[in-house]
């Protein structure tokens, strides 16, 4: 399995009405893209402020393999993601890696 994280930290564009738009179009995907076998999106409630770091959404997907990923990241839901989201980002934090 592999496992892809993101952190999200949004700029002042990033509304909170704009953040749950975005969790609820990655929730979309695990019934959308093939090859996501588990799916979590959600706003950073940490208690934990002084690591915070300004990043206020997290996206935790667990994928078939490193295949499925790669076929996720050039998957026209996720590309159009992208597009729509960019302009409310100031900046992104990604993490993958297997697992067994």
């Amino acid at each position: 399995m592999y496992e892809h994280i993101v952190l999200f930290k949004f700029n002042n564009s990033g509304t909170a009405e704009k953040q749950e738009e975005v969790i609820q179009t990655v929730n979309s995907f695990k019934t959308s893209i093939p090859g996501i076998i588990e799916l979590s999106a959600g706003i950073n409630v940490t208690e934990e402020v002084e690591n915070k770091n300004g990043y206020t959404l997290g996206i935790r997907i667990t994928f078939e393999d490193k295949q499925a990923s790669r076929n996720y990241f050039h998957h026209p839901l996720h590309q159009q993601f992208l597009q729509n989201a960019g302009s409310l980002i100031e900046s992104v934090i990604v993490v993958d890696y297997p697992f067994h």
